[in-house]
């Protein structure tokens, strides 16, 4: 988790200024410091540094931690051996100017004192740089071996204070509290990095940098931006003070906290923390704006590690052909092909007119066209006739314009490319449900359109046949009211008497190409009507009056089926629940707790189980559908 830093709070240095007006009790800013914060299985460990309070003493029964702005439950102790990772990087000048008045001398005899004071708990390492890095120690709790390293540190020239900062930060690593302690007399003359880039790695990987700055105001003024930027802090100090300033740091350590709380369950994200704690008569407070990512209920990992199904070269292979595969489908599938009447010319000029040779159109030069009739006319070959009608017939009814070579071909990438989708996300047994699915979910989605369409169908019809009514009264045929009730009513009614008005053109009789419209749309109310108007033409009568008594019988028939509708979508609705809940439920703990659910599809028991499970399911469903069902 990433190194909480303080905030710069304004209101504070107000209220200080305040008090030191009205003589009452200090708040004092940034005494104490919340150094470190991370959560694991919903507890929040925080460490707390207090070394800025007089005498590094805080009565730990009076710290207070907020978590936006809300007081939570907390226990404070010193940070004991095992309580928290802590490591301390120690970057050490090497160059010649700290031969200069003895500087090294007394920075090797501070460090030293520092590897003596420090907690044993705390990993200490070491990085010593000139013209670049030098030397470097992996932090460790064996302190006396980074002395020995130290005293082995000979002096070069040049100063790479950025580049040793960027390999101190590396060599902290990821996991704990972890700082950086920076000694050096110069101004950076040779790292390859910048200030903003060793400030941006000691922000992104939360490693507070302090510095010990000897030497010029130029590199001081940096060396402060570093430390203000991460958390830490600028000691100025003379040679003859550096031990007791590493003694003081060493015991820092020692003294710093370690606040638990449990992080309050509505919040799962960023949060302002806020810590304060009494010490000799006065208040100290320091702030943290930090992520309380909650874990608990992590989800665990969908393959194990070492258990891949397929190696990674392999998975993004097939991944990218699954892309460009289903890419190239789309662009066939969805590409604009010809018109109906175009197809009929193309029959034209391929069997010639009365005998004569036939003629060659000429390429239009579209390739995708020209590939997707390439790809159509294949899938032709192995869709016969009878087949053929009835998709034909099914997407007539569903309002696609698609042909049935089309959709057998649309249908057959969907196959494949669900199958492709489940082998990636989950091998053999999402393979099978991607095929199920690419199998299944088009037929649902043409009959869910058909089921769609054939509804706004007999709702129009009563008010089609008082239009048709209307015309046959003024005067009109019945192709001429036919057609009256094309030009001013609404889709599907429309476009379906649209169609019945070509095949009668066409030659077919009125009566067979309305008869053909209540076949494609599989509309029981419109059979009827056409069964009125074949009556009608042979027995005789007033064929206006029959319409508007058989509209007047649908337009009630309709109300009562809405009303029917309404009344059982309280059981419908319980029967879709009661039917996908169980799938869905075992497809989500497949993704999350896969262990759990494997024995049910990897032991014979288990798969007899599955078995008895959808019979049962499925005769579940069926009774439910028949008991919500009432035919009207």
């Amino acid at each position: 988790m990433s190194r909480a830093r303080r905030l710069a709070a304004p209101l504070l240095l107000a209220a200080a200024l305040g008090s030191m007006l009205y003589a009452a009790p200090a708040h004092a800013e940034d005494e104490i410091t919340i150094d470190h914060v991370e959560t694991a299985d919903g507890t929040v460990s925080m460490v707390l540094s207090v070394d800025g309070v007089p005498n590094g003493t805080v009565d730990q029964s009076s710290v207070v931690v907020e978590v936006d702005g809300r007081q939570v439950e907390s226990q404070a102790k010193t940070v004991a051996d095992g309580d928290i990772s802590r490591s301390t990087v120690l970057v050490l000048d090497a160059s010649n100017s700290m031969a200069q008045g003895g500087k090294f001398d007394s920075a090797r005899g501070a460090v030293g004192a520092y590897l003596d004071a420090a907690p044993e708990d705390v990993t200490i390492g070491l990085v010593t740089f000139a013209g670049e890095v030098v030397n470097s120690i992996e932090p460790t709790l064996d302190h006396a071996s980074v002395a020995e390293a130290l005293g082995q540190v000979s002096l070069s020239q040049g100063t790479s204070v950025y580049d040793a900062i960027r390999a101190g930060i590396e060599m902290a690593g990821s996991e704990g509290s972890r700082s950086l302690l920076v000694l050096s007399d110069g101004a950076d003359t040779g790292s390859d990095a910048t200030l903003e880039v060793a400030i941006n790695d000691a922000r992104e990987t939360g490693v507070v940098v302090d510095v010990v700055s000897i030497g010029t105001a130029a590199k001081g003024r940096a060396l402060s931006e570093l430390a203000d930027d991460t958390g830490g802090s600028v000691i100025p100090a003379d040679p003859a003070a550096l031990g007791s300033v590493f003694t003081a740091q060493a015991d820092a350590l020692a003294e710093q906290m370690l606040l638990t709380f449990d992080s309050p369950t509505d919040v799962d994200g960023e949060a302002t923390i806020t810590v304060s704690a009494d010490a000799a008569g006065s208040t100290y407070v320091d702030s943290a704006f930090v992520t309380l990512a909650d874990s608990r209920f992590s989800v665990p990992e969908v393959i194990e590690p070492g258990k891949a199904l397929v190696s990674r070269p392999v998975m993004l292979l097939g991944a990218v052909a699954l892309f460009f595969g289903m890419l190239v489908l789309l662009t066939i599938v969805l590409s604009p092909g010809r018109s109906h009447a175009e197809r009929r010319l193309d029959a034209y000029f391929e069997g010639g007119k009365d005998g004569a040779q036939p003629r060659r159109r000429r390429s239009s030069g579209n390739g995708p066209t020209d590939l997707k009739e390439s790809a159509v006319a294949m899938t032709s070959k192995v869709v016969n006739a009878d087949l053929e009608t009835r998709i034909s017939q099914r997407l007539a009814g569903a309002g696609s314009a698609l042909t049935a070579s089309e959709w057998v071909l649309l249908h057959a990438g969907l196959v494949v490319g669900g199958a492709a989708v489940g082998f990636i996300m989950g091998g053999p047994p999402m393979t099978v449900l991607g095929l199920v699915l690419g199998l299944v979910i088009p037929w649902v989605y043409l009959k869910w359109r058909h089921r769609r369409r054939l509804s706004r169908f007999n709702a129009q019809l009563a008010q089609t046949l008082g239009l048709m009514a209307g015309g046959l009264q003024a005067g009109l045929s019945l192709p001429q009211a036919v057609d009256s009730v094309v030009r001013e009513g609404h889709e599907p009614m429309a476009g379906e008497l649209r169609r019945a008005l070509v095949e009668q053109r066409l030659g077919i009789d009125i009566s067979d190409a309305l008869e053909g419209v209540g076949e494609r749309m599989d509309s029981e109310d419109f059979g009827w009507v056409v069964m009125a108007i074949r009556i009608q033409r042979e027995v005789g009568g007033n064929l206006a009056e029959i319409l508007h008594t058989v509209a007047e019988t649908l337009r009630e028939r309709e109300y009562l089926r809405r009303q029917v509708k309404a009344l059982s979508a309280e059981g419908r609705l319980s029967g879709y629940i009661l039917t996908g809940l169980p799938p869905l439920i075992g497809l989500y703990m497949y993704f999350a707790n896969r262990a759990y659910l494997e024995v049910l599809y990897t032991t014979t028991v288990g798969m007899i189980l599955l078995a008895v499970a959808f019979v049962f399911l499925s005769v579940g469903a069926f009774a439910m559908s028949r008991l919500a069902k009432v035919e009207v």
